[in-house]
């Protein structure tokens, strides 16, 4: 899905919902991206997930609020390489 020249890669996320059998996911926006909540919440709802979406600021990955959700999904922030 692109939204604003901003390609989300909602096909990559939903495959890993269901991949990992996911039942709850919270999606983090960029404010630039937030007016585009529910089109991206109806989105992953196609997975039968709760989709949740996280209103407060979002400063990337070192902003991840502590929450019992079985996925947390950032989106509108560059890709991050899982250390070894």
């Amino acid at each position: 899905m692109n939204i604003n020249d901003y390609e989300l890669e909602l096909e990559n996320v939903k495959k890993e919902i269901k991949r990992k059998n996911v039942k709850s996911v919270l999606v983090e926006l960029p404010d630039g991206v937030k007016p585009f909540g529910t089109m991206i919440a109806d989105s992953l709802k196609e997975t039968g997930a709760e989709i949740y979406i996280w209103a407060d600021s979002c400063f990337g990955a070192c902003d991840v609020p502590r929450v019992d959700m079985d996925m947390i999904v950032q989106l509108g922030h560059n890709k991050f390489r899982q250390s070894e």
